[in-house]
C-alpha cells in the first residue's frame, strides 16, 4: 500500500522516543573514529512542516514535540538534532530519521534511504541531494538485503514501516532474520506502534525467540485524539550498542513525566 503519509503524524510521541533512540545511538556510534553505514527502509520525506495543514489537522505533534522537547536537556543528541534541523528548514520544521542520520554521520560514513511512495520519495529525493545520501526508490527490504553486509561493514540500521499492510508483522521476524544472518554485525532497531488490540504481540514473540539477546523497549501515552487507536510505541534492537539500555530507561523517565500533572503554584 503506497497510501501512507507521514507528515499526518510528524513530531508525535512516537517520533520523539525513536528519534530520541535513533540521535542518541548515531552520536554513540560515531564517538569512534572509523566510518559507518546507516541504512533506512522506510525513509519518508526526511524533513516535516509541522506548521502544514496536514500536521496541524491530526495535533500529533502538538500532543508530542510541543509538549516532550524541554524533557530532553540542550546537550542531548536529540536535541541538537531538533535545532540543527530549524536552523536549516525553519522554525516549524521537524526532522524525520533520514535528516537526523544525515545531520548525525560524518564525512567518510555511507547514508542509504529507501521509500517507495512516488510523493515521498521525490519530496525526499529533492532534500537528501545536500545530504550526500543515496535515495532508492525501491522496496526496503529488498534494499536491505542488496545491501548487506554494506560497505563499510559497521553501522546501523532502521526498520520503521508503516504498519498499514498487517502481513508486515509476520513478515518482518523473518525480514530481520535474512538480514542479520548476512550482517550479524549491524545494529538494527526495529520501530513498531502499540495498538490498541495488541497487533505486535505475535511478532514480539518470534523476534525475542530469534534474537534472545535483542533488547525491547517501550513507552505508553494517551492517544493523540479521540479515535487514535496507538497508545505507545517500542523499539526492538539487535545488536544494541553499549549503554543504550541505560539511556532508554532515561527516555522512559522522561516519558513518565509526560502523564503526571503539573505542580500547582
Amino acid at each position: 500500500m503506497l497510501s501512507y503519509q507521514h507528515l499526518y503524524h510528524a513530531g508525535n510521541l512516537a517520533d520523539v522516543h525513536k528519534h530520541a533512540a535513533l540521535a542518541w545511538v548515531l552520536d554513540y556510534l560515531t564517538r569512534k573514529d572509523k566510518p559507518l553505514t546507516y541504512i533506512e527502509t522506510h525513509a519518508g520525506r526526511g524533513v516535516y512542516d509541522l506548521g502544514a495543514a496536514e500536521a496541524v489537522r491530526t495535533g500529533e505533534a502538538a500532543a508530542g514535540i510541543a509538549l516532550a522537547e524541554g524533557l530532553f536537556p540542550p546537550d542531548h543528541p536529540y536535541r541538537q538534532r531538533l535545532e540543527e534541523a530549524r536552523a536549516q528548514y525553519g522554525a516549524r520544521a521537524y526532522p524525520g530519521s533520514p535528516l537526523i542520520a544525515a545531520l548525525g554521520l560524518r564525512e567518510g560514513d555511507s547514508l542509504h534511504l529507501a521509500e517507495l511512495h512516488p510523493q515521498e520519495h521525490d519530496a525526499l529525493a529533492r532534500v537528501a541531494k545536500d545530504w550526500g545520501a543515496h535515495v532508492h526508490r525501491r522496496d526496503g527490504f529488498e534494499l536491505a538485503l542488496a545491501l548487506t553486509p554494506p560497505t563499510p561493514r559497521r553501522g546501523l540500521m532502521l526498520i520503521d514501516p508503516s504498519y498499514e499492510v498487517k502481513a508486515d508483522y509476520e513478515a518482518i521476524p523473518r525480514h530481520m532474520a535474512n538480514i542479520h544472518r548476512k550482517w550479524n554485525v549491524g545494529c538494527l532497531i526495529l520501530w513498531y506502534p502499540i495498538l490498541k488490540g495488541g497487533a505486535h504481540g505475535p511478532m514480539l514473540k518470534a523476534l525475542e525467540a530469534a534474537f534472545p539477546e535483542g533488547l525491547r523497549h517501550e513507552v505508553r501515552f494517551p492517544p493523540a485524539r479521540e479515535g487514535h487507536r496507538m497508545e505507545g510505541s517500542g523499539l526492538f534492537i539487535v545488536n544494541p550498542p553499549y549503554g543504550l539500555a541505560g539511556e532508554l530507561a532515561g527516555i522512559t523517565s522522561r516519558f513518565a513525566r509526560l502523564s503526571k500533572p503539573a505542580a500547582k503554584p
